[in-house]
C-alpha cells in the first residue's frame, strides 16, 4: 500500500494506522512540492523515517517543478489544479518505481476527512462547490483502488485517534495546513521571495503564539502574503513594501470558525517583530472574519 505523507495531523495518523496494520508493506511518499512551511521537508523526514523508524518512507524533492508550473499563476482554483496534477504526476512516476519492485502494491491510503469532502462536494449530489481539494484531484486512469480511511471523522476525532496510536504530541497538536501549502496563503503569483517572506513571518508569529502558551487553544493561526505595497518609515529612510495579514481563529471542526481575540500586546509583539525581522514587510493587518461569511484561508 501506497500513503501520500504531507506530515500534517491527518495524513500522519493513517500512517501510523497503516503501519501498525500492515508494517513494512507500507511505502510512505513526502513529496516537496515548494510550498512547504519554513524546513518542513527536513522535520517530517526526521520524524517519519528516523524518530517513528518508518522503513519504506520515500522523500521526493519536486520544489523547482512545482514552483515553475505555478510561474505567474494568479488564480487561486487554477493554483490548487496545478499544485493537485503536478503532486499525482510526480506521486505516479514513483508508483510505477515501486510497483515494479513490489508487484503486490493494489492501494492507495489518503488522510481525506469530512470537511475536505464537504469544501469539494463530495458528500452529496447537491452540494455547492466551495474549493478544490487537492487530494480528490485524481485521474480517471488511477489504477490504484482510494482508501480513506478517515472521510467520515472530523479533526478533533482524528486527532483522539492519534493520541491512542502514540503520534508525538507536536504532530497531533499542529495546527491544519492546507493542500496546496503556502501557494493558497500568497494571493496571486508566487515566487521564491514571496514565499521566504511569508515562511519568515509565519515562523515568528506561531513562536510567539506557542510562547504565550495559546496555541493549543487556536484552530489555526497564520500569515498572509498580500501583494500590495505600502509606505512606510524605517529609522529616516521611507520604505515601500508589502502588507502580511495575520488569520488567527478559533473552531471546533473548521465547519464554522470566528477570529481569535488576541492579547493586544500580544499582537503588538508580533507585528512589531515581523516587521522590523522580516525584509520586505512594513506593515501588519489582523483579520477579524468569521466563516461564514468568510473562508478560513483566503484562496
Amino acid at each position: 500500500m501506497i500513503l501520500g505523507l504531507s506530515g500534517g495531523v491527518d495524513s500522519s495518523v493513517v500512517a501510523m494506522l497503516l503501519q501498525k496494520a500492515i508494517g513494512n508493506r507500507l511505502h510512505s511518499i513526502f513529496v516537496n512540492n515548494g510550498v512547504l512551511r519554513k524546513n518542513e521537508e527536513i522535520e517530517v523526514q526526521e520524524t517519519f523515517k528516523h524518530a517513528l523508524n518508518f522503513e519504506n518512507f520515500h522523500y521526493i524533492d519536486a520544489e523547482d517543478l512545482f514552483l515553475e508550473k505555478l510561474k505567474d499563476i494568479e488564480d487561486p482554483e487554477e493554483k490548487r489544479k496545478i499544485i493537485g496534477h503536478t503532486f499525482i504526476e510526480v506521486f505516479e512516476k514513483k508508483t510505477i518505481e515501486l510497483e515494479e519492485s513490489h508487484p503486490d502494491i493494489k492501494f492507495l491510503a489518503q488522510g481525506t476527512i469530512y470537511p475536505d469532502r464537504v469544501e469539494t462536494s463530495a458528500t452529496s449530489k447537491t452540494s455547492v462547490k466551495i474549493k478544490s481539494h487537492h487530494n480528490l484531484t485524481l485521474p480517471d486512469d488511477m489504477k490504484l483502488k482510494i482508501i480513506e480511511p478517515l472521510k467520515d471523522l472530523y479533526k478533533d476525532e482524528v486527532r483522539k485517534i492519534g493520541l491512542q496510536l502514540g503520534l508525538p504530541e507536536d504532530i497531533i497538536n499542529r495546527h491544519p495546513f492546507p493542500g496546496p501549502g503556502l501557494a493558497v496563503r500568497i494571493i496571486g503569483a508566487i515566487d521564491k521571495d514571496k514565499l521566504t517572506i511569508l515562511r519568515e513571518a509565519d515562523e515568528i508569529l506561531i513562536e510567539e503564539i506557542k510562547k504565550a502558551g495559546v496555541y493549543d487553544a487556536l484552530w489555526q493561526a497564520f500569515c498572509v502574503f498580500l501583494p500590495l505595497k505600502t509606505v512606510g518609515i524605517m529609522g529616516d529612510f521611507r520604505t515601500y513594501e508589502y502588507i502580511c495579514a495575520i488569520r488567527v481563529v478559533e473552531s471546533l471542526d473548521a465547519m464554522t470558525a470566528n477570529f481569535a481575540k488576541l492579547d493586544w500586546e500580544l499582537l503588538d509583539k508580533i507585528g512589531t517583530r515581523i516587521i522590523n525581522e522580516v525584509k520586505g514587510i512594513n506593515r501588519m493587518v489582523y483579520d477579524i472574519s468569521n466563516k461564514p461569511p468568510s473562508t478560513i484561508e483566503y484562496e
